[in-house]
């Protein structure tokens, strides 16, 4: 049973499902995925309906209907931005690296309707110790997180608070990685299946004459407020006010969906390499 509706499996059974859903068109009949995927040859179809319910039940991007199996996975690209929620979040983390890192702090802000509207931070017991490196970073120490509530007890929370929206971050693959990481210990073989745009990517492609796209930069061009830097709940607050601005420079430009603002940074990036090796 799926534990939150904004999660996805990230089991080998359902992404190879998935895998030859996607090969065979989206669809195929219950009895084909049950030979393909399971390896059961030519099996019953209420044989094959009752092992197929089962995957079904773990992940909401697939549907049985008249013993067939489909893809149901949302358009994300297709999201207007004018009516999108996004989710600007942040970690402190025990180390670069998960595993073996922890995190140690989240800070998040709802941004709707073009402005700040709803905000989650806890700081989170890693279960280990902060080495000096980080509590230095930072201004976490051990101290401070001992009586803080380890992830499992903050995830149901903070997957409520990120719903349906989309999950935005500066250098969204570190945050996203390493909330994954831990969704994955406490619901195990799940991960977060949420869209996501990423505030580095989004200012390389908008912002020029910059020295570069670092958050302290982005804080400094557009005239954020960006104090005890290395603390989740100001980092992610300094990024929703960027990615604010970010937003606002998009629909400037004619860009209306999640789909088209994250091809327009992909076109920028190209022609910016290109012409950097002509």
């Amino acid at each position: 049973m799926l534990p939150y509706p904004n999660l996805v499996s990230d089991s080998l059974l359902v992404n190879s499902t998935i895998d030859f859903l996607i090969s065979v068109g989206g669809s195929a009949p219950a009895v084909n995925v049950v030979d393909h995927v399971m390896r059961i040859r030519d099996p019953h179809p209420d044989f094959a309906r009752v092992l197929i319910a089962d995957v079904i039940d773990r992940d909401p991007r697939l549907e049985l209907c008249d013993d067939h199996v489909s893809l149901t996975e949302p358009d994300h690209d297709a999201r207007c931005l004018e009516e999108t929620g996004f989710v600007v979040f942040d970690l402190e983390t025990t180390g670069a690296k998960a595993p073996p890192c922890r995190v140690i702090e989240i800070g998040a802000y709802l941004v709707k309707d073009g402005r700040i509207a709803g905000e989650f931070q806890s700081l989170v017991n890693p279960e280990a110790s902060i080495p000096p490196f980080i509590s230095s970073l930072t201004g976490i120490t051990d101290a401070m997180v001992s009586a803080a509530p380890v992830f499992s007890e903050v995830a149901p929370q903070f997957l409520e608070f990120l719903g349906d929206s989309v999950l935005v971050a500066h250098n969204i693959g570190f945050d996203l990685h390493f909330l994954n990481h831990e969704v994955g210990r406490v619901y195990e073989d799940y991960r977060v299946g949420s869209a996501s745009l990423c505030t580095v990517q989004l200012s390389r492609g908008l912002v020029q004459n910059v020295e570069n796209h670092k958050l302290k930069t982005m804080a400094e061009h557009f005239s954020v407020p960006l104090v005890n830097h290395h603390r989740a709940d100001e980092d992610a607050k300094a990024t929703a006010q960027i990615f604010i601005n970010l937003l606002d420079d998009l629909r400037s430009r004619g860009v209306e969906t999640l789909g088209a603002a994250r091809r327009f940074c992909r076109l920028k990036h190209y022609a910016k390499r290109t012409e950097a090796a002509a």
